[in-house]
């Protein structure tokens, strides 16, 4: 297995605001508020409810955001600050929780909702900074302008200081006192084209097991039965762990074809191919760079549990997306052109 990065990534959300912020990008200024999409959540529309649909369509990846992160090191510490009681909050928990992201309960003393983060996750990063002294690099996501001296200390305390934000509602000063400002909408993984088409996985050979005298007493029986024969089992779906889940948790495609959401191992490759292509500018990637980061992103991905013997052969099995180069000493992997945002 390829050693970790050096590098130790501390990730703090501001919740509350990149979540409003988002959905007044999509619906307009004031949106949020006026149609009190707070006490909504986030589910399929509801032709009842309009607001549904609208906060539906202004859905925040967090994978994207924390995906990115990842790519910078070995995320550290993850906490996201909200008041996790409100509806629209309470939606997002269990895939913050997927990604073990601690949750801050927070108790707004204002309506508005939208800056009662700021000094907590403030003086939590200062903590941290102290407390840990071999973090690497801080991930502010979040747009106010009241981030700008966390920045700048952070960026005095000898940090690598990365901010996220929504355009049209970021600070054009916190984005100059970062050393690095991503808009939330060129992170690799929040187009609509992110969804690729799982190969099968590659069958296994057994040998047929002899059978009882029970069992082809049994099978006798049925044969003489005029009732139809059951249909086949479908093939279980491709995992990253050995703990067996329905197809759609796993987001696997089905025999049929379709494309699969991202938390496939298709779809983590890709992200992670994506990230890298996009980080380092360059055309094909170390094959243990890719497999260390998408161990970051996901730690229970295991080729082997998938039935392949290597990493390499992973790759290969995924030739329709992906192109694996063999010829040197050191193994490299990009993704086919078409795949690329």
């Amino acid at each position: 297995m390829s050693e970790p990065s050096d590098a130790r990534v501390a990730v703090y959300i501001d919740f509350d605001n990149i979540i409003i912020s988002r959905y007044d990008q999509i619906h307009g200024r004031g949106s949020f508020h006026k149609h009190k999409a707070k006490n909504l959540v986030v589910q399929p529309p509801d032709t009842a409810a309009d607001v549904r649909h609208r906060l539906l369509e202004a859905t925040v990846d967090i994978d994207a955001v924390l995906d990115f992160a990842s790519s910078l090191g070995t995320v550290a510490i993850s906490r996201a600050y909200a008041d996790w009681s409100v509806p629209v909050n309470a939606s997002y928990r269990s895939q913050l929780v997927d990604r073990a992201v601690d949750l801050t309960q927070l108790f707004p003393t204002v309506a508005s909702m939208k800056n009662g983060a700021d000094i907590r996750l403030a003086i939590d990063v200062i903590e941290d900074l102290f407390r840990v002294p071999d973090l690497t690099h801080v991930v502010i996501v979040a747009g106010d302008s009241d981030y700008i001296a966390l920045a700048q200390r952070s960026k005095r305390l000898g940090r690598y200081v990365v901010g996220i934000g929504v355009a049209g509602a970021t600070s054009a000063s916190l984005a100059a006192a970062c050393d690095e400002f991503m808009d939330y909408d060129a992170l690799p993984g929040t187009a609509e084209d992110s969804l690729v088409e799982e190969p099968p996985a590659p069958v296994v050979e057994r040998a047929p097991k002899t059978r009882t005298r029970a069992a082809r007493t049994t099978e006798d029986k049925a044969a003489s039965n005029d009732a139809p024969e059951p249909a086949a089992p479908s093939r279980a779906p491709e995992q990253t762990g050995t703990t067996e889940a329905p197809a759609a948790s796993q987001g696997e495609t089905t025999d049929s074809g379709v494309p699969i959401p991202k938390r496939g191992p298709s779809g983590l490759l890709v992200r992670a191919l994506r990230l890298g292509h996009a980080k380092d500018d360059a055309e094909w990637l170390g094959t243990g760079a890719v497999k260390n980061h998408m161990l970051r992103m996901d730690p229970t991905f295991n080729e082997k549990a998938l039935g392949y013997r290597t990493f390499t052969e992973f790759l290969r099995s995924r030739g329709s997306f992906v192109e694996v180069d063999e010829t040197g000493t050191a193994r490299k992997v990009k993704l086919r052109a078409a795949f690329h945002p």
